[in-house]
């Protein structure tokens, strides 16, 4: 069957996430969106797993369910931790396939000192090669997933944190790394111009700390709903199984640019070159940004695609449409209460976004959200990146040319 997944959120149990991240709000918008199979996020946490176990119907094939959506055991861990007299921080996804090792995951983590009660993403001082050794041993079954790749300050490859190879950072336990996240601020087709990540299945999650924000990224398969089954089509790269990705424009990530966000410089790879690498307002050294980082590390021009490259949309989040369309911002009253009314005429917003012919477009939405609904399609956008924690805007209208007035959107 065909079904749409997201891996990677966070529950209410992380710091700067919202009190409805919780199992019920995360069913509805699922259903909302369009979206099949959810991680949990954050198992690591007491209070969560507790939740999980108190919630979750066990489907006996290391999914669960709630309310008509599965759910996937999965946790963020960041390591924070030297090697060779310089120090990192990365973060990784753990996915596991039952309640049974998620238990012995955090008890193992207990042992080596972590405090797994402060944050649902919890902080260790154990090395990524040391936690992917553990994750292992405890069930060969679990998937461990480097996590935003490219992110500046916490990532496999972060230009302040990471690493240049997968290797370095993994060590003996690289060959059992699979796959990678490729973060909101990147898509595939950047991570293609380094051929040593030809290997992996790059996969896209939202990283929600909200439950309206989940699948701004997220993954399109068509196989049996079933971990193990999952972990094969990922672990293969089954391109007959695993459809395509679908992305934010990377330009709407909060890193891709570089820049220096006190002084509101932001600054393309080339300019970053020329005052190198130093803001020129205050002349401190700017945060070096993803777009910066792969064009660092890659091997091959901008435009490559290896052969067996899991295909990837790039979409805009209906509600952006709207508020674009609008001339409003996303958190507008009507702008909620259109979104719902729309998808009332649809079904889910990834019908809306993916399926939904131009004829259906135009018969149940007001001309101008119609008409931005297909050209996120084509790619015909609005951008400004972001850079330095600052999230880039992505529109399909120019502010010029936004509609200002609500009336004139009642066209039908």
């Amino acid at each position: 069957m065909e079904f749409i997944a997201d891996f990677h959120i966070h529950s209410k149990y992380s710091r700067a996430t919202s009190r409805e991240m919780d199992i019920k709000h995360l069913a509805q918008w699922a259903k909302l969106k369009g979206i099949t199979l959810m991680g949990t996020g954050d198992f690591t946490h007491h209070l969560w797993l507790e939740e999980l176990k108190h919630s979750l119907e066990d489907c006996g094939n290391g999914l669960f369910k709630y309310a008509g959506i599965y759910f996937m055991l999965t946790a963020e861990i960041s390591s924070i931790y030297s090697k060779g007299n310089r120090g990192y921080r990365i973060h990784n996804l753990i996915f596991a396939p039952s309640f049974a090792a998620a238990d012995k995951i955090n008890q193992a983590l207990l042992n080596r000192g972590a405090n797994l009660s402060s944050d649902g993403r919890p902080i260790v001082g154990i090395p990524a090669a040391e936690l992917a050794r553990i994750v292992f041993d405890i069930d060969e079954k679990c998937m461990v997933i480097p996590g935003h790749i490219w992110t500046p300050w916490f990532s496999l490859f972060g230009s302040m944190s990471g690493f240049d190879k997968i290797e370095d950072c993994f060590e003996d336990q690289s060959s059992k790394i699979f796959a990678l996240e490729t973060g909101l601020s990147s898509d595939p087709a950047m991570n293609w111009r380094l051929s040593a990540l030809d290997r992996f299945t790059l996969i896209s999650n939202s990283d929600s700390h909200s439950p309206q924000k989940i699948g701004r990224e997220a993954n399109v398969f068509n196989c049996e709903l079933d971990y193990d089954t999952i972990r094969q089509v990922l672990r293969t790269k089954d391109r007959s199984k695993f459809l395509y990705t679908i992305e934010f424009f990377p330009e709407e990530g909060k890193y891709h640019f570089d820049g220096h966000r006190l002084c509101g410089v932001r600054l393309s790879p080339q300019e970053t070159a020329k005052q190198a690498g130093r803001c020129p307002k205050c002349g401190k050294s700017v945060t070096v940004g993803v777009l910066s980082r792969v064009e660092k590390l890659a091997d091959r021009p901008e435009g490559f695609k290896p052969a067996n490259a899991i295909p990837y949309k790039n979409l805009i989040p209906f509600d952006e449409i709207i508020a674009s369309a609008k001339g409003l911002a996303k958190a507008a009253v009507s702008v909620e209460r259109d979104y719902q009314l729309y998808l009332s005429k649809f079904g889910t917003e990834f019908d809306i976004l993916l399926k939904a012919s131009p004829e259906e477009l135009n018969k149940n939405l007001p001309p101008k959200v119609a008409a931005g609904v297909l050209l996120a399609r084509q790619g015909k956008v609005n951008i400004i990146p972001g850079y330095d924690g600052e999230y880039g805007t992505v529109s399909v209208f120019a502010e010029s040319q936004a509609v200002k007035s609500e009336e004139q959107l009642k066209l039908f």
